[in-house]
This record gives C-alpha cells, structure tokens and sequence, in this order.
C-alpha cells in the first residue's frame, strides 16, 4: 500500500480490539455525508496485531480514503425508510475488498446518508464470500438498533463496536478452525471401527435426521473436543462444499461461543459441564438448529421454518421496541 491520504483533521477517532487469534480483517469503520464537507469518518475499528503478524497493511489516512469512497454518488440515494443497502467493492490498485451497508441515519438533529464497512484484503476474497451473508445479516440487524439510538440521540458507536468485535472473533476463528472443503469418511463416525464405539446408533440416526430436517443447520455441545469434532464432520457431510466453509470446528479451550448464521458449529461445555444454550442468537439465525449433545446422547430440535420465522420477527420486533421504550 502506498502511504499517501493523511488522515482527516481532525483525526478520526479509533478503536484498536484485542484479539485471541488472527483476524483477516483490516478495520471496520463508520462514515457519514455531511452536507458542507461530505463523506466524513466518524469512527474506526482495527484489531491489534501481535508481533508474529505482518505490519497493519492500511494506515489510518488510508482507511479514511477507502470509507469516504463507499460514500461517494449516495448523496442522491433513493430508498425506502429503514432500507439498508449493501455495496461490494473489489479495489485492485489498493489490493483491499470493501463491504459497506448504507443507510440513513441522524446525526447532531440531521438526517444523513450512513455507511458501515468492513475492510479486508483482496487475497481473501474465496475466504469471505461464503460468509458473506452471515456477515451482512448480523450489521443489518445491529444497524437496525444503531438507527433507533441515532433517533433517540444516543452515541451509536458503543451500539456498533460490541458487533464489530463480534465479526472481528468470528472471521479469526473461522480463520483457523472452519471444516475443510472436503471432508474425509475416516475423521466421521460413519468409520465402520467408530461406529459402536463412538456413539449409539440410535442417536446417530436421530441427529442426521434432525440435521437434515433444519436446513442443515446444527450445534454440537459436549465436554471431548475430539468427539464434539467428530460428529461436526459427520454432518458436514450432508452439507455442500460452501455450505462447509460456513461451519465450524469447536476450539480445545472452549474459547469459541455461538455464531448466528453458521450451520455447523461445535461447542464445548464449561468445567461444571454445563452449557447455557444462547436462545436469542439461536433464534436469529436464518434457519430452526438442531442441538446435538455428545456426552448424553441426545438430540433436540427448534420448530419448523415457519414458526421459526415468526418468532424471530416477533423476537426483532420486540428488541427493536426495548430499543424506543425510554
């Protein structure tokens, strides 16, 4: 990257996070238009790098450059009331892909066009699109609630750096632990010298079937990281390829909590043996999950998809409603 774009003055306020991995993400930012100087930077979000990783590839000036490009030809932006809008932009003379979510938004009494990107290197570009959606789905829902506080006079940047961070989390850990392309029959419980070792084949059945009734979406909780991943690879192999690079492998320090939008994800219990189950969140991914625990051989599963979507709306509904209530 070359280092010209000094940074705005004054400079733009920023949030650098502490991450427990590698985060392919480059920063995070908020911008808006101003109707005097137009596209300013009201925010930035970076991970901290450890002294193992290459340099932060963007300098301040320069995240403040590529944001104000995703405000650029929005200040004739026609949309509907609430619409969010998302733009994909592959900058190859910058070497970065930006995602960016427009939306209107007020700001010191004004109404104003609002953007909220991520930042990412070209080079991920394959390890991104699967996620995609999972990303795009959870800003818009946070920006849902963002706009609402924007109305009511708040700060919206605590609102947006809890989602962010949880974004930054996710993308590590998917970095490190997403279930590989192909998967092998050898690492699943479908092994013939596995099968009545690793678990009944009663439970086996119900939880294939369970998988594949909720769209192939499921949890795997228990306390052996070994056995929690071996049934993950199991499922996954009812799931196709890109479907796979939207699910996850459980962590052996139990540091990986549950993501909205996945498919697959193992998860471990704490050292009581206990696993709250994140009711909400569950409910907010796009499809019912079925919850598979390893260590007592049952299998639970979520109402169909249309009663699924109409609690997760009456659940939006009802946040969204908290957010106006003084």
């Amino acid at each position: 990257m070359s280092a010209g774009c000094p940074p705005q003055s004054p400079a733009v306020p920023k949030t650098t996070m502490s991450m427990t991995g590698t985060c392919p993400l480059l920063a995070a930012t908020f911008a808006y238009w101003d109707n005097i100087l137009g596209p300013r930077v009201r925010h930035i979000w970076a991970p901290r790098r450890h002294a193992a990783e290459s340099p932060l590839l963007l300098s301040d000036g320069e995240v403040t450059f590529l944001a104000n490009h995703t405000l650029n030809g929005e200040i004739l932006r026609s949309a509907e009331s609430g619409a969010v809008d998302v733009k994909f932009f592959v900058l190859a003379e910058k070497g970065v892909i930006i995602v960016s979510l427009i939306f209107d938004g007020e700001l010191k009494g004004d109404k104003n066009t609002c953007a909220l990107s991520i930042i990412l290197p070209q080079e991920e570009l394959s390890f991104y699109l699967p996620l995609h959606a999972v990303c795009v789905e959870r800003l818009k829902h946070i920006i849902r609630k963002g706009r609402i506080c924007m109305q009511k006079g708040f700060d919206i940047i605590p609102v947006l750096t809890s989602e962010i961070l949880a974004i930054m989390n996710l993308l590590s850990s998917m970095k490190t632990h997403s279930v590989p392309e192909d998967v092998d029959i050898k690492d699943t419980v479908l092994n013939d010298d596995d099968i009545g070792d690793s678990c009944h084949e009663d439970f086996l059945h119900k939880a294939i079937s369970s998988h594949l009734q909720t769209c192939g979406c499921s949890m795997v909780v228990g306390s052996n990281p070994d056995k929690v991943n071996k049934i993950v690879l199991t499922l996954c192999l009812f799931l196709t390829p890109d479907e796979r690079k939207c699910s996850r492998l459980c962590h052996a320090d139990g540091s990986f909590k549950y993501d909205t939008g996945l498919f697959v994800q193992g998860l471990l219990k704490d050292s009581t043996g206990s696993f709250v189950l994140p009711y909400r969140q569950v409910l907010y991914s796009p499809f019912p999950t079925t919850h598979i625990d390893v260590d007592i051989n049952t299998v639970k599963q979520m109402p169909p998809c249309h009663e699924h979507m109409y609690h997760q709306q009456d659940t939006f509904h009802r946040v969204l409603c908290c957010c106006v209530s003084p």
